[in-house]
């Protein structure tokens, strides 16, 4: 089984998107671990707020199976593959990590630059697995965090309830 990390966001309905991504992730792949939601503003475009969280998954699918898989699940729930690369979504999920894999993997670079270049990627993946090792930088999440300029991107946790929540 491979350890995978990957990013989801959403600023359009964001909270249905969000939970029906969680819902077919665990469908899919069973437990999951994750992060608080995090909504920061949208980076690289004007837009709406985004919610972000990072979510590990173990899995037996090979890097280009887990892509198309999450492919299908960003398409069951709304997203428009032809709108700009910078704009408004209802659903990104982002392969961050797949073990310790580097380089290009089935169209995949890996791991994924987004991890050190954005706070909303880098905070949410620290937060589940402060110990984990980036594999290029050779650093652990907690202390890429750590020494993240944080002042450059905002973001803030929110209160969100989980597929599932009891509300308790």
């Amino acid at each position: 089984m491979a350890e995978v990390y990957l990013s989801l966001g959403s600023n359009i309905n964001r909270e249905h998107y969000i939970c029906a991504a969680l819902e077919g992730l665990t469908a899919l792949f069973g437990e999951l671990v994750c992060s608080s939601v995090y909504e920061s503003e949208a980076v690289g475009f004007e837009g709406d707020n985004f919610f972000n969280l990072v979510v590990g998954i173990q899995t037996t699918l090979s890097p280009g199976e887990l892509a198309r898989a999450l492919r299908q699940l960003e398409a069951e729930n709304d997203r428009n593959r032809a709108s700009p690369r910078f704009s408004a979504r209802t659903l990104d999920v982002d392969i961050l990590s797949y073990d310790t894999l580097v380089g290009n993997h089935s169209g995949l670079t890996l791991p994924r630059a987004e991890i050190s270049e954005n706070a909303f990627v880098l905070q949410p993946l620290a937060e589940i697995s402060p110990d984990g090792i980036h594999p290029v930088l050779n650093k652990s999440y907690a202390d890429l965090w750590q020494s993240f300029d944080k002042s450059c991107q905002q973001l803030w946790p929110i209160a969100f309830n989980f597929p599932g929540d009891d509300g308790q």
